[in-house]
C-alpha cells in the first residue's frame, strides 16, 4: 500500500501539478481532496500547456484513475468545461470519477462571494478572494444547507433543495447587499442539464479509494492551495476555506492516517503570494519585479501578478512540522540562479528578539524581521538540461544543501524548468 500526499508548503502556486504529473507515471490513482476551482495547476506536456482547476493533474496519464473527493467543492459548469477542453484537444483522458458527497458551488455562492468581497474592499479589509464561490459553498456545507453532487443526480431532491435554499439566499443578496435576486427555475433547468452530462462520473468514490489501498495500489492525494492558506494553520483570515494540509486528506478523501505512507511538500526556490496578507520576505522593488518576470509569476486561475520575495526557510520548517513532510520537491531553481546574488531567510526576529514559532497574530507577523544568508547565483550556466545533482553548479548545490539543513527534510526532486522532463531526481 502506498498513500502518497502532495501538498503546497507556501501560499500556493508552487507547481504541485508538475510533481503530481511526474509521480502519476507510477501511480494507479490520483485523488484531489480539497478546495475548488480557485486552484490552478499548470502542466506542460509534449509542448502543450494545460491549466487544471478541478480535474486532478494525473488526467494526462492513461494508466491512472482520477478522483475528485468529497472534500472538494465542485462547480459543475467548470468541471464540464475542463472535460470538454481536453476532448477538443484530442487528449486521451484517464478515467475520472467525482464523489457523490462533494458539495456543489451554486450561482448564489458566486454572487455572494462577489458581493461580500466588494463590501470588504470598501472598508479596506478585502481578502483577495478569487470570487469563484468557494468560501460561501464551504459556509453552506458547515451550515448544513449545501447541495451535493449526489443530490444533483436525483431531479426531485435537487429541485426541492434549491427551492428550500433560494428564498433565504435571495433575501441576503437583495436586502443585505443590494444585489439582484436569482431565478430558482432557471438554476434548476441549467443544473439538471449538467446532471445528464455528469452522471457517468458521479459515484461513491470512497469505496474505490479503500479498495485500491487494500489491493496495494499506489494512490496519490493531490492538495490544492497550500499550508499557509490553510483555514486553521495559515495566515488567517487571508486563507482559503478548507484544509489543504496533509491532515485534510483524512476528511477530504475519507482515509485514515495509517493509510498515508509519505508526504511530499512542493516549494519554489523563492516565495510568491497572490492576494492580501503578511509576507515577511516580500520584495517590493526591482528585484521582486525581476523574479516575477523570470518566473512568469501570474495566477493560473486569475491571471493576477503574484507578489514575490526571497525563499523563507523559517516558513518551510513550520510547514514541515504541520504536514509531517517526508520529502520536498523544489521548483524554479533555474529562475533564482539567474540573479547575481540572492537571499535565504533562516529565521525571524520579533521586536528585536529571535523567535522559534510562526506567529498566528498578524500584527506580530507584520513586525517580524527576516534573518538572511546570501548566496551567489549562476546566471552564466544553463541548468535546464541537467538531470543529475552532481552536474549542478557548486553554488546551486550549496543552496539546496543549506535548505535541507535548516528544514530537516530532504529535497527529493528539483525542477530546472517547467517541463515534465526538466527535473532532477535525487
Amino acid at each position: 500500500m502506498a498513500g502518497i500526499v502532495v501538498v503546497g508548503t507556501q501560499w500556493g502556486d508552487e507547481g504541485k501539478g508538475k510533481y503530481i504529473d511526474i509521480l502519476s507515471e507510477d501511480a494507479d490513482y490520483v485523488v484531489r481532496f480539497s478546495g475548488g476551482n480557485n486552484a490552478g495547476h499548470t502542466i506542460v506536456y509534449d509542448g502543450m500547456k494545460f491549466a487544471m482547476h478541478l480535474i486532478p493533474s494525473g488526467i494526462l496519464r492513461k494508466n491512472v484513475t482520477c478522483i475528485i473527493g468529497n472534500g472538494v467543492v465542485v462547480d459543475p459548469k467548470v468541471l464540464l468545461s475542463e472535460i470538454s477542453n481536453l476532448k477538443e484537444r484530442e487528449i486521451e483522458m484517464a478515467t475520472l470519477y467525482v464523489s457523490d458527497r462533494a458539495h456543489m458551488i451554486m450561482p448564489w455562492h458566486i454572487e455572494l462571494d462577489n458581493l461580500q468581497e466588494e463590501r470588504r474592499n470598501k472598508t479596506g479589509s478585502g481578502l483577495g478572494t478569487t470570487k469563484r464561490g468557494i468560501g460561501p459553498a464551504y459556509t453552506d456545507k458547515a451550515e448544513r444547507s449545501g447541495i451535493r453532487m449526489g443530490d444533483l443526480m436525483d431531479a426531485e431532491t435537487f429541485k426541492q433543495k434549491v427551492y428550500d435554499v433560494i428564498e433565504i439566499k435571495n433575501a441576503i443578496i437583495e436586502k443585505v447587499y443590494g444585489g439582484t435576486p436569482l431565478d430558482a427555475d432557471k438554476i434548476i433547468e441549467e443544473y439538471l442539464a449538467y446532471a445528464e452530462q455528469l452522471k457517468p462520473y458521479v459515484r461513491d468514490v470512497n469505496a474505490i479509494i479503500h479498495r485500491a489501498l487494500e489491493e496495494e495500489k499506489t494512490v496519490l492525494f493531490e492538495g490544492a492551495q497550500a499550508t499557509f492558506l490553510d483555514l486553521d494553520f495559515g495566515t488567517y483570515p487571508y486563507v482559503t476555506s478548507s484544509n489543504p494540509i496533509a491532515g485534510g486528506v483524512c476528511t477530504g478523501a475519507g482515509v485514515g492516517p495509517r493509510m498515508i505512507t509519505s508526504v511530499l511538500g512542493v516549494m519554489k526556490a523563492y516565495t510568491s503570494r497572490v492576494g492580501a496578507g503578511p509576507f515577511v520576505t516580500e520584495l517590493v522593488d526591482e528585484t521582486g519585479d525581476k523574479i516575477r518576470e523570470l518566473g512568469h509569476e501570474y495566477g493560473t486561475t486569475t491571471g493576477r501578478p503574484r507578489r514575490c520575495g526571497w525563499l523563507d526557510a523559517f516558513m518551510l520548517k513550520y510547514a514541515a512540522r504541520i504536514n509531517g513532510l517526508t520529502g520536498l520537491c523544489m521548483n524554479h531553481l533555474d529562475t533564482i540562479g539567474k540573479l547575481d546574488t540572492f537571499k535565504l531567510c533562516v529565521g525571524y526576529k520579533l521586536d528585536g528578539k529571535l523567535i522559534d514559532y510562526y506567529p498566528s497574530n498578524l500584527k506580530e507577523l507584520e513586525r517580524c524581521e527576516p534573518i538572511y544568508e546570501e548566496f551567489e547565483g549562476w546566471k552564466d550556466i544553463d541548468i535546464s538540461k541537467m538531470r543529475r545533482f552532481e552536474s549542478l553548479p557548486v553554488e546551486a548545490k550549496r543552496y539546496i544543501r543549506r535548505i535541507e539543513e535548516i528544514i530537516g527534510v530532504p529535497i527529493k526532486y528539483i525542477g530546472v524548468g517547467p517541463g515534465r522532463e526538466q527535473t532532477i531526481t535525487m
